[in-house]
């Protein structure tokens, strides 16, 4: 048992610092196409998620806006018929009362887009651009 040569300790065996490297390179890599492989399949089946998602919804807005225009046609045509009135000025005002709606809205995001965005982080911003001027001022005068 003594004449016996001890088994080696190095668990990738008799291999250098070369071979090691290059296998876990190796390695390193067949993981990383793995899962690359992985997230592309499943970027696929993603895509058309969301794709049928978007479909849906564009779709179901279609339907809406179409909804909306018989809702307007009928009401038109109804308060011609009950008031005994000719549809053409009775389409005119809802046609008028649409636009004065849609200027509201407009002139509402117009005031709206004067305000500033995201006021918390431009005031962080102006404070770091502040410690950042002293900074250099005080590293100026120390050299």
């Amino acid at each position: 048992m003594i004449s016996e040569s001890p088994r080696s300790r190095n668990p990738a065996g008799h291999a250098g610092l070369l071979e090691n490297v290059l296998a876990l390179v190796s390695a390193l890599v067949e993981f990383f196409e793995s899962r690359f492989a992985l997230f592309a399949q499943e970027s696929k089946t993603a895509a058309v998620h969301l794709l049928i998602l978007a479909g849906c919804l564009i779709f179901a807005l279609l339907l809406c806006a179409m909804g909306y225009v018989f809702l307007i046609t009928a009401m038109v045509v109804g308060l011609a018929h009950l008031l005994g009135i000719s549809w053409a000025w009775i389409a005119l005002a809802a046609a008028a009362v649409h636009f004065i709606i849609a200027m509201i809205l407009v002139l509402i995001a117009r005031s709206r887009m004067t305000k500033p965005v995201f006021r918390a982080t431009l005031a962080e911003l102006k404070k770091d651009r502040e410690w950042l001027k002293h900074l250099d001022a005080t590293n100026q005068s120390t050299s």
